[in-house]
């Protein structure tokens, strides 16, 4: 998995059927160096600046810098495991461009890879594309894990949990007690935040939440921020991660800037609450978004139920999308649905994803 933070490649063993988690193997994460994180980012702005008009830009060199870097968080995985070795590889690719659907008209996403070479790098059949069956069925196209994360709950023996991803963007999965799945993309998460950061050039993301516990959260424009008719709208729904962006804080020092932008996570988040059918007990929080300390206090102030992070609930928080798609991967294999009315807006349960 490599999320749209750009900031690494996160691999992850799961032994399952698609349906149960049966056990969890090895992990392993590899980092960009700023060179490839740079080649990433070029490919996010030609495609942003692209926007499916015209002639499509050429994404090989980013495809190259995933093939690598894929290859070497696999081998970096494979080398912290003695046990059997895995039979089937689920890979998302780097998204760069995605537009919800809108107004009768269907959307369209854009994750970028070399399936075919990073397969034949892999030496195991390749599980990819996950969304986009989704899109051309009418659906959002995000978010994919909530069927994932149904199956870690159930594994865990939580009975009224939500899962909270932190990541570029924020997305929560809530079951429902009928067992129906309700998810979607509650507002924006780690990108603003790391666009205001690194736009001062204090580094690429808030490490350790340092300068947003250091500011003051403008309240005037946070309360304009969240008025934002996205907040209202009901799901499912599905955000690009440059929907937001560092420039609504445009005019505050740097630490009221990290404050003010994790205080619109929070609050998004606790508005996205107003959606389901039923309060959850507790709230697990995976993603790089949980080592924010200021933004997890805003969470819990927040948000009307127990904050638990993904290590509090005991389960590995930096590997759960990876370990989502490896999951994917085999429901795709066995053409089980991984999209659904709740979760992506489409008619029925949705097979999806390609393999190579």
């Amino acid at each position: 998995m490599s999320g749209t933070s750009l900031d690494a490649v996160d691999a992850a063993m799961v032994l399952t059927d698609g349906e149960a988690i049966l056990a969890f193997g090895a992990v392993a994460e590899r980092k960009y160096s700023a060179g490839e994180r740079a080649v990433l980012q070029n490919a996010v702005d030609r495609a942003r600046g692209w926007n499916w008009e015209g002639e499509a830009p050429d994404f090989t060199a980013a495809c190259d810098v995933l093939t690598r870097t894929h290859r070497e968080a696999w081998d970096a995985m494979l080398g912290r495991w003695d046990g059997p070795m895995p039979q089937l590889a689920g890979v998302h690719g780097q998204t760069v461009l995605h537009r919800r659907p809108k107004d009768g008209a269907k959307g369209a996403t854009l994750q970028i890879l070399d399936a075919g070479g990073l397969r034949k790098a892999l030496g195991v059949p390749l599980a990819y594309d996950f969304r986009s069956a989704d899109v051309a069925a009418g659906g959002e196209g995000a978010p994919l894990a909530p069927v994932y994360h149904k199956a870690l709950l159930a594994r865990s023996g939580y009975d009224n949990a939500a899962v909270l991803n932190l990541g570029g963007v924020a997305n929560i999965t809530i079951c429902e007690a009928d067992g129906a799945l309700m998810a979607f993309d509650t507002g924006p998460a780690n990108g603003p935040i790391d666009e205001w950061v690194e736009g001062h050039g204090r580094g690429t993301y808030d490490q350790g939440g340092v300068l947003a516990s250091a500011g003051r959260v403008h309240e005037g424009l946070l309360a304009q921020l969240l008025d934002h008719p996205y907040f209202d709208e009901p799901p499912p729904k599905s955000l690009d991660r440059y929907d937001f962006n560092a420039n609504l804080a445009r005019g505050l020092s740097i630490e009221d800037g990290a404050a003010t932008l994790a205080a619109l996570c929070a609050g998004s988040v606790a508005r996205g609450f107003e959606h389901g059918r039923r309060v959850p007990e507790q709230l697990i929080v995976c993603g790089g978004g949980r080592h924010n300390p200021a933004l997890m206090a805003m969470l819990a102030e927040h948000v009307p139920c127990a904050v638990l992070s993904a290590e509090e609930a005991n389960w590995r928080g930096d590997s759960i999308e990876a370990e989502a798609f490896a999951f994917l991967a085999v429901r795709t294999l066995r053409s089980l649905p991984i999209s659904f009315p709740g979760t992506t807006g489409v008619r029925a349960g949705l097979e999806g994803g390609k393999m190579a």
